[in-house]
């Protein structure tokens, strides 16, 4: 993390260590069961001995998954370098101070209630988990007292570190994810057009022949690509979010049913069969505790703490997941039968139905989303806003900061265009009306940021912030046929080719890209409005740029004509001889 060591150095030598310290804990393990005689037939293996057991068996299985991230980097499926983002610092931090805390947690009431320190350890998991077992539980007063502060700091914590597993886990995954979806979609759509033959409709049009053949302009032809990739959007979203629900809902019937198999064999003394141990994991993955069943043995205490470690957070994924899906279907079913039973709306009987018909047929459909009500471009070609854009408005003390600067420069771009009218300068006039259209788009892109969900723009939209950054929907020059394969790797210096808008290079020159190719805009984790500022405040800066050369190359060719108007003008010497001879002439005269 403090990066003093280069991450090709670094990953090495954290691989070898894992895998020495996995050899060790096995080594010690196979030595404390077959290498030791010890006399007498009643004794057990404590509770260190199975977390030796889970801990080297985990540092074995990070160690291999560290190769088999070195492989995917060599290889080129991952880059080279890998920097933490803020989101996985936070997740570690949280994560370490629970632990750290639930530990210091059992140390305290280890010296407290005079219980064996491993033995406070699940005490304080089933605890700060809200399980509440019941198994252990504080007899004294100064035990109990205690509990009031540890449970509500460690309650706290644990949310944090939930918050953190979701928007780490859930959004970025989710982004990752639904960018794979989109491609895969993406290219199974193309394959189906080219079977079908009809490819035509993706090839750029660049005469008036092939325009009658197709009856469509180049915009619309762009146009109906755009949609196509709307639908891909919307079918790809639809099918993660499904997807995300049945990944994660298998992970939580796995941790129930394989830890009941677990329980099941290490309270072999209880004699529970396996359905006891199926009631006892099912009670305690969804923090009910009952208490009727509770884990005697030291190979059930270790292997609760553990599995319940991995079973809360696996649960609070999948109720995350069945929200966006299960749980939706459900509310809004229940709405539409509220309006046909005791809380009747105004629309008649039969319209009802249909919205209802719709609705259930486009959550599996995956027409679902923000509707795109805006059918006017912003800015200079519309000033449509919709209630989300008013509600957001203001919001956040740096948007507003940098809206009313960028209103300052807007103010500023108007007052120059105005007095280069006054000149007479065109030209002047046009840059500034030009700079003035990019910073008015500009504040009102800002201004879309933080809506949830994420703001579509519509396809006149998007052709007008395109034109603003020098890209007409009408030349056919810069866009071209959608390919079905594209390179994906990160071997050498280049970038991969499937990257979202990436539709200039380093030497800034345009690349011909499709909305339904790699280079499109919809493509990847980007949301639409943060391409779109980033785009235009790039645009802006070149402006600027370009501006600012111009007025220095103005001035310092006028400084050069200045000079040469100096040396081609007489001296005053010369003047004043020239002068007198004049006047000597005329004398003579």
């Amino acid at each position: 993390m403090a990066r003093r060591l280069s991450f090709a150095i670094a990953q090495p030598i954290t691989i070898v260590g894992w895998f020495i310290a996995s050899a060790l804990l096995i080594a010690l393990v196979i030595a404390a069961t077959y290498g030791l005689s010890l006399p007498g037939q009643d004794r057990a293996l404590t509770q260190a001995f199975y977390y030796a057991i889970i801990a080297s068996g985990l540092y074995f299985v990070i160690a291999a998954l560290m190769c088999v991230t070195v492989y995917g980097a060599y290889k080129g499926h991952y880059p080279q370098e890998f920097k933490l983002t803020m989101s996985q610092r936070t997740l570690m931090l949280q994560t370490i101070s629970f632990m750290v805390y639930m530990l210091a947690g059992a140390a305290v009431y280890h010296r407290v209630e005079g219980w064996r320190f491993l033995d406070s350890v699940y005490f304080t998991n089933f605890t700060l988990l809200t399980v509440g077992i019941g198994s252990l539980a504080p007899k004294t007063h100064t035990g109990r007292a205690l509990l009031f502060p540890f449970a509500i700091g460690g309650i706290v914590i644990l949310g944090l570190v939930i918050g953190s597993i979701r928007s780490l886990v859930l959004e970025r995954g989710k982004k990752k994810l639904g960018s794979r979806m989109v491609e895969k979609k993406r290219v199974q759509l193309l394959k189906k057009m080219y079977k079908k033959d009809q490819q035509n409709k993706l090839i750029p049009i660049d005469s008036k022949e092939q325009a009658d053949d197709l009856g469509m302009t180049e915009r619309e032809r762009r146009k109906s690509e755009f949609e196509l990739m709307r639908q891909i959007q919307d079918h790809a979203t639809q099918r993660q979010k499904w997807n995300a629900l049945f990944i994660s809902g298998s992970a939580w019937l796995v941790l129930w049913l394989v830890g009941a198999v677990v329980f099941w064999k290490a309270e072999h003394q209880q004699e529970w069969s396996y359905f006891q141990a199926v009631y006892f994991a099912y009670t305690s993955l969804l923090t009910i505790g009952y208490g009727d069943f509770t884990n005697f043995s030291n190979a059930g205490k270790a292997a609760f703490v553990f599995w319940s470690l991995l079973a809360v957070p696996t649960l609070t994924i999948v109720i995350s997941n069945m929200g966006d899906t299960v749980v939706k279907s459900i509310r809004d079913l229940t709405d539409y039968l509220g309006e046909f039973t005791v809380l009747p709306g105004e629309s008649p009987t039969k319209q009802r139905a249909k919205q209802l018909v719709t609705s259930v047929t486009s959550t599996f459909r995956g027409k679902e989303g923000r509707e795109e009500t805006m059918d006017e471009p912003p800015g200079m070609l519309g000033e449509k806003e919709d209630e989300s854009t008013q509600g957001i408005r203001g919001h956040g003390a740096m948007t507003g900061a940098t809206d009313r600067l960028a209103g300052e420069v807007e103010k500023e771009e108007l007052s120059a265009a105005d007095d280069a009218v006054q000149r007479g300068d065109e030209v002047s006039r046009d840059a500034h009306e030009y700079h003035y259209q990019l910073i008015r788009e500009f504040r009102n892109v800002m201004k879309h940021l933080n809506e949830n969900p994420p703001r579509r723009y519509t396809y006149e939209e998007w052709a007008w912030f395109l034109k603003l950054m020098g890209e007409d929907e009408e030349d056919q020059s810069l866009h071209r046929k959608p390919p079905v394969k594209v390179r994906n790797d990160y071997k050498g210096d280049r970038k991969p080719d499937m990257q979202q808008g990436g539709m200039e290079d380093e030497m800034d020159e345009q690349r011909q890209w499709s909305w339904l190719c790699n280079r499109s805009p919809l493509m990847g984790e980007t949301g639409e409005a943060d391409w779109v500022l980033e785009r235009l405040s790039v645009t802006l800066e070149k402006e600027l740029k370009r501006q600012h050369k111009s007025r220095k190359d103005k001035g310092q060719s006028r400084v050069k004509v200045e000079k040469d108007e100096k040396k081609d003008l007489p001296s005053d010497s010369g003047s004043s001889g020239t002068l007198e001879t004049q006047k000597g002439a005329e004398d003579t005269g």
